[in-house]
């Protein structure tokens, strides 16, 4: 039997019942998420369990578990929805100032803050319909970026985490560091080598494959920063600086945020941090879509605004 003889055959709406299934791992909940009947979604269960040779749900005691396989297919039934949503909502003449479309974007709180505070603004003032969704990334949805960017819009990360996906290039920052005002020299607008030697840090990132270039650059040139706390927020570092003999690394474009916590100061750092070229990953497939064209281009537009503030500051 051919693939479009195999597709003809199929009811899509199976893959709605089958994401309802796998998320609520219960007919009972899956039935009151679709606004069905128990026996309905019972009737597709079975459907399911006829189409793969596999029960999909368990039954564990009093409850129900993901079968094996039914795991495995949970990694792949949210994106193939999310993309079949695409399709029946894309429109052959899109109008912005009309549409509703949501986008979805990776990334962190830096670029939240940044980058897609201003694209936000923006598309309210020419499209007040659209959308934005911002996800915060972690490590193993970075890693995961090929799959992950085929049900998402794009995601916002620097140069250096991803090859092999088309990108435009958003803005160009800085690093600065951040210390507590109630330690070291409360006059000196720079740290030191020594400084950076002495002092236990406060880290964003640390792992293989995540990291922050300045971090890194900071290790080639011989020092290896002792670690006192890990969180992946930039936002969030402060804090853990406020009080201590810490320090932290940040992007200058935070910087007049970071001021407006109590207890910490922004310094230079004594070394030529590379700059950090932020960029707009996305999967191919989203390459001639003119939505996610004017997406893209809001963002360049939102990116140059960005640059400017930071070199303002």
């Amino acid at each position: 039997m051919t693939e479009h003889a195999l597709l003809s055959r199929l009811d899509l709406n199976l893959l709605v019942s089958l994401d309802a299934l796998l998320t609520e791992r219960s007919v009972t909940r899956a039935a009151e998420r679709l606004h069905l009947s128990q026996p309905a979604l019972s009737a597709s269960l079975a459907r399911l369990r006829t189409h793969f040779g596999d029960p999909i749900l368990a039954r564990r005691g009093n409850t129900y578990e993901l079968t094996p396989f039914a795991v495995r297919l949970s990694e792949h039934t949210t994106g193939a929805l999310e993309a079949v949503r695409r399709i029946f909502e894309s429109e052959a003449s899109w109008d912005p100032a009309e549409s509703t479309r949501e986008f979805s974007i990776y990334g962190s709180d830096y670029g939240f803050v940044t980058i897609g505070r201003v694209a936000s603004r923006l598309a309210a003032e020419r499209a007040p319909g659209v959308r934005f969704r911002f996800m915060l990334h972690n490590p193993t949805i970075v890693d995961d970026a090929a799959n992950r960017l085929r049900s998402a819009d794009g995601m916002i990360i620097p140069h250096g985490y991803l090859s092999g996906l088309p990108w435009t290039d958003l803005w160009h920052d800085d690093w600065v560091a951040v210390v507590s005002e109630t330690h070291g020299d409360d006059t000196a607008d720079a740290l030191s080598m020594d400084d950076l030697e002495a002092r236990p840090f406060v880290m964003t990132y640390q792992s293989r494959s995540a990291f922050t270039s300045a971090v890194r650059q900071l290790q080639q040139l011989g020092i290896e920063p002792r670690t006192a706390a890990v969180v992946e927020s930039f936002l969030a570092l402060p804090h853990f600086v406020a009080g201590t003999n810490r320090v932290g690394l940040v992007q200058a474009a935070l910087a007049p945020i970071v001021r407006q916590t109590e207890g910490v100061r922004v310094v230079k750092l004594p070394f030529d941090a590379t700059p950090l070229v932020n960029a707009l990953w996305w999967h191919p497939a989203h390459d001639r879509d003119p939505e996610h064209a004017w997406m893209r281009a809001l963002l360049e537009e939102a990116g140059r605004l960005v640059e400017e503030g930071v070199r303002d500051a």
